[in-house]
């Protein structure tokens, strides 16, 4: 399990979660030993786990609840043998179950909990324990419809973390590759294109980690804010830009993809970055199916967010648009900084962007383009990509 998930960041996600819903959690490894730490550990379950004979209980509990989570493929939601309502997250990769979150440690309304399963009988005999009685009274009681979309956001996390071991594991080939060069000199032609061919498909389905969890984060306070009912956008958007990272690694695409992809990024800021940040795109159907290296464009998006947004206070309006002159498909990505100086803005169009897009469209062997950066004031820069006409 910490082959392939940063335990180290998952925790702080872990604590945000925990704090923004009201539940448990803890993650597990496939034999149910913790690999994270406790978050929002309640004190009935405190004092519970501290008594050896309950102790069992609850491991039984957890154990059973990651199994059968395991078994269905998707959240387990059960009561405990204290009559708590738990519920259970697998984390797979490749069909491998590597273990599971598991979150709880609340109440339901006593009609509601009646259609979930007891996954332990027990006897119960706390009635005149009045510690355990007052922690009792302490514990958050959620609507069980709202429990089901916790746990269904969770899976959403879970499955990014399936995403994130994936990233790992091409990382892995791409060292394991380059010890193969060193050692076999006369493969190094063959072990140099499969390097090239990895570390290709590495950034394609890379999307900043810095972004997720932000991203992440602001998915666990809308979850305060608004009841969750803004939370089943971003996870929407986010699901679109992950199916698009890894669907069309080392692929050509076509524009109308690239830019949904695109509008779909965008729209994740706006919602961290609101008036700061607006942004239009303008294409016409007719220019739906020209074909671009995957993520040519995002490239200089990801940058301009990054400089303007994310390491200034400025303003961004952001406009993209197609059109054709002559034998020439233009896409224009015109942009105006509010806010940023002269030096900034250097920053923002420096050379090392262009070389990276360019050795994209070189990768797929396409000669006949063109890439210019003009800025009319510090304030107002165009960046204008010119593709022949023949990608129609």
């Amino acid at each position: 399990m910490k082959d392939v998930v940063n335990i180290e960041n998952f925790q702080k996600i872990q604590n945000d979660i925990a704090k923004a819903t009201g539940v448990a959690i803890i993650a597990t490894d496939y034999r149910g030993k913790p690999i994270t730490k406790h978050s929002l550990c309640t004190e009935f379950c405190n004092i519970i786990r501290s008594d050896e004979n309950l102790k069992e209980l609850c491991e039984k509990c957890d154990s059973r609840g990651g199994l059968e989570a395991a078994r269905t493929g998707k959240p387990y939601i059960y009561r405990c043998h204290k009559g708590l309502v738990d519920f259970a997250i697998p984390i797979i990769i490749e069909d491998q179950y590597l273990g599971s979150l598991m979150s709880g440690q609340i109440l339901t309304d006593n009609r509601e909990s009646l259609e979930l399963e007891d996954i332990i009988q027990c006897n119960n005999s706390d009635e005149h324990d009045e510690i355990l009685i007052k922690a009792y009274e302490k514990l958050n009681i959620i609507p069980l419809k709202k429990i089901k979309d916790i746990a269904n956001m969770m899976f959403h996390i879970a499955n990014y973390i399936v995403e994130e071991g994936k990233f790992r594991i091409v990382q892995g080939e791409i060292i394991k590759n380059n010890s193969k060069i060193v050692k076999y000199d006369e493969d190094n032609i063959k072990l140099t294109k499969e390097l090239n061919k990895l570390k290709l498909k590495d950034i394609e389905s890379y999307t900043s980690e810095n972004f997720i969890f932000e991203v992440l984060n602001t998915v666990a306070s809308l979850s305060i804010i608004e009841g969750a009912h803004r939370t089943h956008g971003i996870i929407c958007e986010l699901s679109k830009m992950l199916r698009y990272t890894l669907e069309k690694t080392s692929k050509m695409v076509y524009l109308e993809e690239e830019l949904r992809y695109i509008s779909s990024y965008l729209n994740l800021y706006k919602i961290r970055f609101g008036e700061r940040l607006n942004f239009s795109i303008d294409i016409d159907s007719i220019y739906n199916n020209v074909k671009v290296p995957v993520m040519s464009i995002y490239l200089f998006i990801d940058n301009i967010i990054l400089y303007v947004l994310k390491r200034n206070h400025g303003k961004l309006h952001i406009k993209i648009s197609v059109e054709q002159k002559e034998n020439w498909i233009i896409i224009l990505i015109k942009y105006n900084c509010i806010g940023i100086n002269k030096n900034e803005l250097l920053d923002i169009n420096k050379k090392d962007i262009l070389i990276d897009v360019k050795r994209r469209l070189d990768k797929f062997h396409i000669s006949d383009y063109d890439i210019e950066i003009n800025s009319n004031s510090y304030k107002d820069t165009e960046i204008i990509i010119k593709l022949l006409g023949d990608r129609l």
